[in-house]
């Protein structure tokens, strides 16, 4: 296949990969950056591609990996502390604007969520939450992978219910 023939083909998939991005971001200028990204990728690394090879699933699993890796390099560069004795300018309207105690009540009533759960649900949240992943949380916990998956699901939308007043906050 030629670059050519191969990168058309990439682009046919644009729509489908939309979606897929979507699934991650949640955001329609994110899912399209990493849409944008996950074609870069791909017509980069197009010697790597195998032919016979599910096309849409190679560019499914490269826009996964690009979102992983996107995702943990934000929370590095987020969870680094400078010190300082001047806060800089760009900071001055962050820390001027920002209110911890409405933070709080937020914080409460979402511990307040998690506390009205069944436990069947509460422990399998909360160790997803704390960044277990499902077969660390099913190995723990003695339980099908798949029992996993539905208590966190259902613990989610029991919360979604419980926080409906922030969904337009």
């Amino acid at each position: 296949m030629t670059r050519f023939e191969f990168n058309t083909l990439v682009v046919q998939h644009s729509e489908s990969l939309r979606g897929y991005a979507l699934h991650f971001t949640r955001d329609d200028e994110d899912a399209n950056d990493l849409v944008q990204d996950t074609m870069l990728k791909a017509v980069a690394y197009h010697s790597r591609f195998k032919e016979g090879t599910n096309l849409k699933g190679w560019l499914y699993t490269i826009m996964k990996n690009t979102f992983i890796n996107n995702y943990r390099r934000f929370i590095k560069t987020s969870t680094i502390v400078s010190q300082s004795d001047e806060i800089p300018s760009a900071h001055l309207m962050h820390s001027a604007t920002t209110n911890g105690g409405e933070s709080k009540f937020v914080m409460e009533d979402i511990k307040g969520a998690m506390a009205g759960l069944a436990d069947e649900y509460y422990i399998p949240f909360s160790m997803y939450f704390e960044g277990y992943k499902y077969h660390e949380i099913s190995e723990h916990l003695h339980l099908p992978i798949g029992t996993v998956k539905t208590r966190i699901h259902v613990a989610r939308k029991l919360m979604k219910k419980t926080l409906e007043p922030y969904r337009h906050a």
